[in-house]
């Protein structure tokens, strides 16, 4: 069985970044160049937060990808069959990245470097990130902005409805590597 060598492997560092959120919500992380979409979205789902309760698809150069359904008409093409390598023109190349069709949670992906692999680095993996994901079917962009100020006041008549929907410990400021 034939291998790549460590010369020819490259790794993308990129930085996801999720639109229309007034304060940056972002993630930094680096994947094997010829992984295929469909493992990038479960990196995605991890790195971000979210819990793959819903469709998504991939936007690349003017291209829709995505994992087809049955019971959906859809010119996506099947994720599953491309490699991150074989759609990306590498450094400062831009794609982007849709989760939540109901919410639609856009998500701009940055080919921020192409790296030599490090020996003693398993990927993927997270590097860097900037506060929390948004709770899932929060209600999008808008919906997340007017949660953030009902809970920054205690005495709004929705405050205790909306703590005892978000999880205990939700901070929208918060993010553990």
């Amino acid at each position: 069985m034939a291998t790549k060598s460590a010369s020819t492997q490259k790794i993308y560092q990129l930085k996801i970044t999720l639109k229309q959120i007034r304060l940056p919500i972002w993630r930094r992380i680096l994947v094997d160049s010829d992984i295929k979409l469909s493992l990038l979205h479960s990196i995605v789902q991890i790195v971000m937060g979210w819990y793959d309760c819903h469709l998504h698809s991939w936007n690349i150069g003017g291209i829709d990808y995505g994992e087809p359904h049955e019971e959906y008409e859809s010119d996506l093409l099947n994720e599953k069959t491309v490699k991150l390598s074989k759609v990306v023109r590498g450094e400062k190349f831009k794609f982007y990245y849709t989760y939540d069709f109901g919410d639609s949670w856009e998500h701009e992906i940055l080919v921020e470097k192409v790296l030599p692999p490090t020996i003693d680095t398993r990927y993927p993996v997270c590097i860097a990130g900037k506060r929390a994901c948004p709770p899932e079917d929060c209600g999008g962009a808008w919906c997340y902005s007017e949660l953030l100020s009902i809970l920054d006041d205690p005495e709004h008549p929705e405050y205790e409805e909306k703590m005892e929907w978000l999880e205990e410990d939700f901070d929208p400021d918060k993010f553990d590597l």
